[in-house]
């Protein structure tokens, strides 16, 4: 490992959090260095456009730089690539909002959103980060994951993020056993109070868990007795062929039961 970038990793992850920005002082007491090895390593990130420095208040917070980092990323992902279009038919099908979401733990990272058809007024969540355990995208790749990883999970920190979130390793294990029976993932107001989410994984061509696609919805429409097993049906469909695209075996998934 090179110390000099993983403090500069350090320090992006810190203006990711602060609020609203960080002097100085501040940055070199939460990664742990000197004062003029933080300013050192704020002048470098300056000079690349990673980080930006507020000309009133001599602060810092991230820089234009990474939005054309995190653009390509998503760009050139193959799992957002062959999601695409397989979300547009699940939404129209649904008529409900589709995530597709990968693992960066601790956290799941929605890699593309397609809206809920119609003109409502909604927020884009590309690109927005969610505690593993409280949403049906994390549920689903966790169930599927080998199992030490797994236990690192629920090992882990597990937020509450609403007054329903589990945060109990055993009931969440408990939860992901059953996924792995069942095939989908379901979260009731777990992340967001009056929304729902039904999500599957998707296999990549070694046949290991790539991802998840999901629905997100309010609970109501999502969950009522009627239009659950719909919902769960089209994600299920819809993740297989996605998995298919990216060219998973068909035993992929199989031995746990989904």
């Amino acid at each position: 490992m090179i110390q000099a970038v993983q403090r500069a990793a350090h320090v992006l992850r810190e203006l990711a959090t602060a609020t609203p920005r960080l002097g100085v002082t501040e940055l070199a007491g939460r990664i742990g260095v000197s004062k003029p090895t933080a300013h050192a390593l704020l002048r470098t990130l300056e000079s690349e456009g990673l980080v930006r420095q507020d000309p009133e208040t001599g602060r810092y917070q991230l820089g234009p730089g990474l939005v054309a980092l995190g653009n390509s990323y998503l760009d050139s992902h193959e799992l957002r690539a062959r999601a695409t279009t397989w979300a547009d038919h699940l939404a129209n099908r649904t008529d409900a909002a589709v995530w597709v979401g990968v693992l960066t733990e601790p956290d799941v990272l929605v890699i593309h959103h397609r809206f809920r058809p119609g003109d409502a007024l909604q927020v884009l969540e590309t690109g927005a980060t969610l505690p593993w355990n409280a949403c049906a995208l994390g549920k689903a790749i966790a169930a599927f994951l080998p199992p030490q990883r797994r236990k690192e999970l629920l090992a882990g920190e597990l937020r509450r993020v609403t007054g329903v979130s589990v945060d109990e390793p055993a009931a969440l294990e408990a939860q992901l056993d059953l996924v792995r029976g069942t095939g989908y993932a379901v979260d009731d107001q777990e992340l967001t109070l009056g929304d729902a989410g039904i999500a599957a994984p998707v296999f990549d061509r070694t046949g290991l868990v790539a991802g998840a696609v999901g629905l997100v919805g309010p609970v109501e429409r999502l969950l009522a007795e009627d239009a659950r097993q719909e919902c769960t049906i089209a994600v299920r469909e819809v993740a297989r062929g996605i998995s298919r695209d990216l060219g998973a075996p068909r035993t992929a998934g199989m031995s746990a039961g989904a």
